[in-house]
């Protein structure tokens, strides 16, 4: 019995958790308790509990007497996620070029080329999948560095760049073949092992990123 709550309230934080990610849940929105609680499948109890946990997770807020709400957007708080991002894909990338072994290889290989196909489709037109593309660009991002040795700076990495990736779902960023380059860039640096080109990359990728976010007004 205790295995099975724990298994809804796990399938429940992962639906909810993607819902505020992918941006299905409105920032700013009120998280009515009973309300999530129907459509989710768990218990109220329990969804009051995952709901701190994404308050603790920087993605919900706790307000007292008043119950939760989705973590709003603005413009600074893009900034300040993206810095935070390229901090820690910076530190990371050189570590895990160092080590990576032919097995990295392959998947970094894998992950590049299913977003590549998603940017094609998107470049063609075709926006229908908004979400798969930025699960594949994740995945890219995340296998680049996922040899460097370091769970926690992993796991505060996939926390960081979820935060991220709402501001791409709300203001549906796509900067087209500029992108795209980019991440073949990127491929080619993890490759080749060249981790000082791929942090200037990176570094173009993630500001050039939020300029044109920015610029498009979407978070005003």
């Amino acid at each position: 019995m205790e295995l099975l709550a724990t298994s809804i309230a796990d399938r429940a934080y992962a639906h909810i958790r993607a819902d505020i990610v992918f941006g299905r849940l409105e920032p700013g929105g009120k998280l009515r308790l009973d309300r999530l609680a129907k459509e989710y499948g768990a218990s109220v109890s329990t969804v009051r509990e995952i709901l701190s946990r994404l308050s603790s997770e920087g993605l919900v807020i706790a307000e007292e007497q008043r119950g939760f709400r989705v973590t709003p957007v603005s413009p600074e708080g893009l900034q300040d996620v993206a810095a935070m991002r390229l901090l820690l894909e910076s530190y990371a990338l050189p570590l895990s070029f160092a080590a990576g072994d032919l097995e990295w290889e392959s998947r970094v290989v894998a992950a590049h080329y299913k977003l590549a196909a998603m940017e094609r489709r998107m470049l063609s037109g075709e926006t229908e999948d908004v979400e798969l593309w930025k699960r594949y660009d994740r995945e890219f991002h995340q296998t680049l560095i996922e040899a460097c040795g370091s769970q926690t700076l992993l796991d505060l990495y996939v926390g960081v760049f979820d935060q991220y990736l709402r501001y791409q779902m709300v203001a549906v960023v796509f900067r087209g073949e500029i992108a795209a380059e980019e991440h073949r860039l990127l491929l080619d640096c993890a490759l080749t092992r060249d981790a000082a080109r791929a942090c200037e990359i990176l570094g173009r990728h993630v500001n050039g990123c939020v300029a044109y976010t920015l610029g498009s007004g979407a978070l005003r």
